[in-house]
């Protein structure tokens, strides 16, 4: 029998989340489940499938409803909070290393143009956009910002640095959302970029332009690569269909917080 989509502890972590459903009047249409929902915004997520072609036979209702809900959980901030909320468990848990942390781009193309979206230079000018992405020394996604694909990474160094949520230790004391130590590679080799890390007690450990090679990743960069990989597991992920930015970075910080679950289900 195929796994629910929608898996049990991923809908105790995502159900306190959800805002409260609004009383309507009498005789009007019953409101499309929440689980459901949520299992149509996954197939599309996972499946890379239009919202139109969301099969009737799994009782999602319409694509129009998911994409609907999808919306209004992000205007709600149900997307950031489930990866927060996620992150704090794996930090109560000892397994965030805070040691080291990674950043990087990757660009994709976005098909129908819109925000955050601009001329590829590495894709003849292309429409694209760019996902940047922290993680910690594990691999797990700590931070995520949108740009167009025109925009130069190190100026979304910092944006992507405050991205990271406070997270609580679980100890008296503040939430803590900076690593030790940040790697990047030599897009970032600039004096500003430093100014940045060191500006938020963050050390940089950024690679120089014509002093180190190119032909490998390093030894703690690697994984921010191959969390990139994993969000390349999501088909809707692998292009940009949206034109609202919103609905884009909603599917990849719902995205981020599968990735995190995994790493619960790993190391928990």
């Amino acid at each position: 029998m195929a796994k629910p989509l929608v898996s049990d502890d991923l809908w105790a972590a995502i159900e306190p989340l959800l805002p409260r459903e609004r009383p309507k009047p009498r005789g009007s249409r019953p409101r499309l489940p929440d689980r459901a929902a949520l299992t149509g915004i996954l197939f599309v997520l996972r499946s890379g499938l239009p919202w139109e072609m969301l099969p009737a036979e799994m009782g999602c209702g319409s694509g129009m409803s998911c994409w609907r809900r999808l919306r209004d959980w992000q205007e709600a901030g149900v997307w950031a909070a489930l990866h927060r909320a996620l992150l704090e468990r794996l930090q109560a848990a000892g397994r965030i290393d805070w040691r080291r942390a990674a950043l990087d781009s990757a660009s994709i193309a976005a098909k129908k143009g819109g925000e955050a979206v601009g001329p590829n230079p590495t894709d003849r000018g292309k429409p694209g956009t760019k996902r940047h992405l922290v993680t910690d020394a594990r691999g797990t996604p700590l931070g995520l910002t949108l740009s167009g694909a025109n925009r130069h990474d190190s100026r979304m160094l910092a944006p992507t640095l405050d991205a990271v949520p406070p997270i609580r230790t679980g100890h008296r004391g503040r939430p803590r959302r900076r690593p030790g130590k940040l790697h990047a590679d030599k897009a970032y080799d600039h004096r500003r970029c430093r100014q940045e890390c060191r500006a938020r007690s963050v050390t940089p450990r950024i690679a120089r332009r014509g002093v180190e090679s190119s032909t490998h990743l390093g030894r703690h960069r690697w994984v921010v690569e191959r969390t990139f990989a994993w969000l390349a597991r999501f088909r809707r992920l692998t292009i940009r269909y949206e034109h609202r930015a919103d609905i884009h970075l909603a599917f990849t910080t719902l995205a981020c917080a599968l990735v995190c679950l995994n790493q619960i289900r790993r190391f928990c």
